[in-house]
């Protein structure tokens, strides 16, 4: 995981309620969607790169327990 930075935001009462509300619509924390509405809006802005994608590792089948003739 990578460190995140920590700073203080000060928001207005009604912003605040707002932003909390529509995390708890999502199942998100507030600061998780302040981190989510703002890495979108930054993305859409293209000030921020992609991060490289990921490729999906292999994972072995389990055996099923049937033998094949």
């Amino acid at each position: 995981m990578r460190a995140k930075k920590r700073f203080l935001l000060r928001l207005d009462d009604s912003l605040f309620a707002a932003v909390e509300q529509w995390a708890a619509d999502e199942l998100r924390s507030v600061n998780a969607q302040i981190e989510y509405v703002l890495g979108e809006v930054v993305r859409q802005a293209g000030r921020l790169q992609q991060p490289p994608t990921r490729t999906k590792k292999e994972v072995p089948k389990r055996p099923t327990g049937r033998v094949n003739p």
